[in-house]
């Protein structure tokens, strides 16, 4: 599949300068700390950001150093370059991997949200908004064979509407960068729709005069594990009390958000979004609150994955399932939620 051919060979280019410096001789990477990749920059990952502004990760003994890769694509190419440690993604990569066969696989040890986070932005008000307001319409819908684009393929498949370019049936983009998404919506006058997360949604909505959020893709679409912490299999074993600890302070930051009020959560995160107010920040996270958008044990069940493999085969991305044990690790978050209950 090209979407396999792009993440090997820009991991192969990534493998050569990494070798080559390995060649020369580096300092022995520093075991507890960590290398994090977040495939975007959201509020819908605000126990990440609770965890490393309230101290967590260093109450447990880790230094987590956080880049941003802009698509699911590039985060799966640092964790496979060797980059990056760890990787906020979707599972969707991981399914890539394994089923390319790549040796020393990624593979999933904790889930972070369940469901899609991103909301609809119309450049109209759209009062009650319904799927059917999209027919005949344009949506930038996210980078095709991501789980962003390929979930709301799957949303308008299902409500019995066609994907498509005619008047009776959506136009579903997936040509756009997942970063661009906005700037591209804002810059067409043709396309009315677009997916964002938030804050981008808020901000976009600020900034551009009539357009509004009409719907939260989340409660269209239900449970489906959408953000997941991914670490090679390796790695996985021979740091298992990091990868334990990492959980830990997670866990510890949604149990933070869900005990405490907005207004205090928004003031937790405000260090991650310099450009945003606490009030901003409240809309965002009660707007995550209300779908119910965090994993509570951070646990991938065998039925969500299965929920990923139909909406991955209905998009055409991939013919057969993968095997859950082969992608999905769940020892450690049973082990932190067996240890709270």
């Amino acid at each position: 599949m090209k979407i396999f051919k792009r993440i090997s060979m820009l991991c192969l280019a990534l493998l050569m300068v990494t070798s080559c410096g390995l060649l020369f001789g580096c300092n022995k990477k520093d075991y507890n700390k960590i290398a994090l990749n977040e495939v975007t920059h959201s509020i819908f990952y605000a126990p990440l950001y609770v965890a490393i502004n309230n101290g967590y990760f260093e109450d447990e003994g880790l230094e987590v150093t956080l880049t941003n890769g802009g698509g699911s694509n590039t985060s799966m190419s640092a964790l496979l370059s060797g980059s990056a440690d760890i990787i906020l993604a979707g599972p969707e990569t991981a399914v890539y991997t394994d089923q390319e066969g790549i040796k020393n696989s990624p593979v999933v040890f904790g889930q972070l949200t369940q469901c899609d986070g991103s909301f609809i932005v119309s450049k109209e008000e759209d009062v009650d908004f319904d799927i059917s307001d999209m027919v005949g319409e344009t949506i930038i819908g996210g980078r095709a064979g991501g789980l962003p684009a390929m979930t709301l393929q799957y949303i308008i498949e299902s409500n019995g509407y066609e994907i498509g370019t005619s008047d009776n049936q959506i136009n579903l983009r997936t040509d756009v960068a997942f970063d661009l998404t906005a700037s591209v919506w804002e810059n067409d006058s043709t396309v009315k729709y677009c997916t964002l997360f938030e804050p981008t949604a808020t901000n976009v909505v600020k900034s551009i005069e009539g357009s509004k959020i009409v719907a939260s893709l989340g409660e269209i679409s239900g449970t489906i594990p959408y953000t997941c912490f991914i670490a090679r299999e390796n790695y996985v074993e021979k740091h298992s009390d990091v990868v334990e600890k990492f959980l830990t302070a997670v866990k510890r930051a949604y149990n933070y958000i869900v005990t405490s009020d907005s207004y205090a959560v928004a003031q937790a995160l405000l260090p991650s979004f310099d450009g945003n107010t606490v009030e901003e920040l409240e809309v965002a996270v009660n707007s995550y609150v209300a779908i119910n958008a965090w994993s509570d044990d951070m646990i991938m069940t065998s039925d969500g994955f299965d929920n990923l493999m139909n909406v991955m085969i209905n998009a055409g991305v991939i013919t057969e399932k993968s095997v859950f044990s082969d992608v999905v690790n769940n020892t450690y978050a049973e082990k932190i939620n067996n240890l709270n209950a």
